[in-house]
């Protein structure tokens, strides 16, 4: 990519608020005043689109253990039919899009055998576990390709630490009943990845949230919502360039597609009874944002009941009527369709969407059914309360746009990652507040951590805000404070933005526990 500035259509385009920080030197408060309501530009598929709602919505399959706490994942190309006709290839976990899903139990430890059959060096990270550093899927750990005939330049990266052929990665599950998920995490090589399909749920279960009688069985869905765009031939479009990490100029500010796909499926459909449902939404787009709402076919929005976040239960419910997911965020939330009549339509709207983006998928009522499911006014007494007098330190942290290496970049602090410097450094135990601070929108993830939010440009926390997280959005211009205790394990962690093309283009920092 030639090092120029930045062009006009960046700067008066979908990735505005980016343009006009950095190629003008205008106030973020200035910026802002023109700021589009997402931060990235979108790809346009070549490929004829199904109508919304034609297709049935997959589950993801659950693996079967290969013994006792043990998973075995074959990374390997494989082909789907996503767009109806067309078979579209893919990067896979165990040859599906999503991968997997694993189902395990809290305090039961499991160990995860990836053996790489792809072209490429890869990397698996279990986002929101909390996990040994060994396992946590640093960016230099790779899991080589079985071919050595592999010349990428990655597979020669002189940063990296660990290189091996398969890797067993073991999660100890000291943790609450969550859902997470796991995917690629490869220096300078995430978003690539993720968007050809290493992506897939692992789901942590307690015998304190079987007992609250939530939505259970088939009226429990996983939903990995993801954007995509597609050549004429159905295979996948994504700007990368050529030669080296990153994107083409247009997209720095983070790749959309025109395609929303629901467990890999485009704007699906799915069938239900007229009762509760417990929905586990996880936004694995790239960039882009969601703001989700529940409306019928005569425009009654239905309440969406938020029961859990990234880090699993709330205390207690809270009601919304749209909910803002970033990429990386999971809500889990209840939707009841009682009062949809048979034959009735539900259809999940993009509020931030615009044209077909604006559909997500639709829920179709298609017979009455008893419904023994409850939502408690008490979900979880185990959230942990570190108050702000807590903390042993407060830092702050800059998320910004930059320059590294010549070239455009995204910044944590000021600079771009490096394996070798550690942004933070602190003493297992130890209660922080952090202060983070964008430019454009950031949904910054911490590892092996989860925290609270503490306050929005020092002013309490929204609704959406509720419960233990492991990413919150920053919104343009705004400031957010969090607090955490890093109670987990010693080792080298991170931080980093999830909208995946920053990450790859600079924003990540190391985090170091002793």
């Amino acid at each position: 990519m030639p090092d120029q500035g930045l062009t006009r259509r960046q700067v008066l385009g979908i990735g505005g608020a980016l343009g006009l920080v950095a190629a003008t030197g205008l106030s973020t408060a200035a910026a802002l005043a023109r700021r589009p309501p997402v931060t990235g530009a979108e790809l346009r598929s070549a490929a004829p689109l199904p109508p919304p709602f034609q297709v049935p919505l997959p589950i993801p399959p659950v693996l079967r253990p290969a013994g006792p706490g043990r998973y075995e994942i074959t990374q390997r190309e494989a082909s789907a039919d996503i767009l109806p006709g067309l078979r579209t290839p893919l990067w896979t976990y165990e040859g599906t899009f999503p991968g997997p899903t694993i189902e395990s139990r809290r305090g039961y430890p499991v160990t995860v055998t990836h053996r790489n059959e792809l072209p490429v060096p890869t990397v698996v990270h279990l986002h929101g576990g909390r996990t040994p550093a060994g396992s946590d899927g640093y960016p230099t750990d790779l899991v080589l390709p079985r071919s050595t005939m592999h010349t990428g330049h990655a597979m020669h990266d002189p940063r990296a630490v660990v290189t091996e052929l398969t890797r067993d990665y073991t999660f100890p599950l000291d943790q609450r009943s969550a859902l997470l998920w796991y995917h690629d995490h490869r220096m300078d090589y995430t978003a690539p990845a993720i968007w050809r399909g290493l992506a897939g749920l692992h789901i942590v279960r307690d015998d304190a949230e079987e007992s609250l009688g939530l939505p259970a069985g088939s009226r429990e869905l996983p939903l990995m919502i993801a954007d995509r765009a597609f050549a004429a031939d159905g295979s996948l479009i994504y700007p990368a360039l050529p030669d080296r990490p990153g994107v083409t100029e247009e997209y720095l500010a983070g790749v959309l597609g025109d395609v929303i796909l629901v467990n890999g499926a485009p704007w699906p459909v799915h069938e239900v009874d007229a009762a509760r449902y417990r929905l586990r939404v996880l936004n694995a787009s790239n960039a882009r944002h969601y703001e989700l709402e529940a409306v019928t076919d005569d425009g009654r929005r239905l309440d969406l009941v938020q029961i859990g976040a990234d880090q699993g239960l709330l205390a207690a419910p809270v009601t919304h009527s749209a909910l803002p997911v970033a990429p990386a965020e999971r809500y889990d939330v209840i939707v009841d369709f009682a009062g949809v009549p048979v034959g009735g339509r539900v259809r999940i709207r993009n509020r931030l969407g615009a044209g077909r983006t604006r559909d997500v998928m639709a829920f179709r009522v298609v017979r009455r059914a008893t419904d023994d499911s409850r939502i408690p006014g008490v979900l979880s007494a185990d959230l942990p309360a570190w108050q702000r007098s807590d903390a042993v330190r407060v830092r702050e942290f800059a998320f910004r746009a930059g320059r590294t290496h010549g070239r455009h970049g995204w910044l944590v602090g000021g600079l771009p990652f490096d394996p070798v410097r550690s942004a933070v450094v602190t003493a297992l135990g130890d209660v922080e507040v952090w202060r983070l601070v964008a430019d454009v929108h950031h949904p910054v993830h911490l590892h092996l951590a989860g925290f609270r939010v503490l306050s929005r440009g020092g002013r309490p926390p929204l609704p959406h805000d509720a419960g233990l997280k492991d990413t919150v959005a920053l919104r343009p211009g705004e400031s957010v404070e969090i607090i955490t205790r890093f109670d987990g394990y010693r080792g080298r962690y991170l931080f980093h933005c999830h909208n995946a093309e920053h990450e790859d283009m600079g924003m990540m920092a190391n985090l170091e526990i002793i």
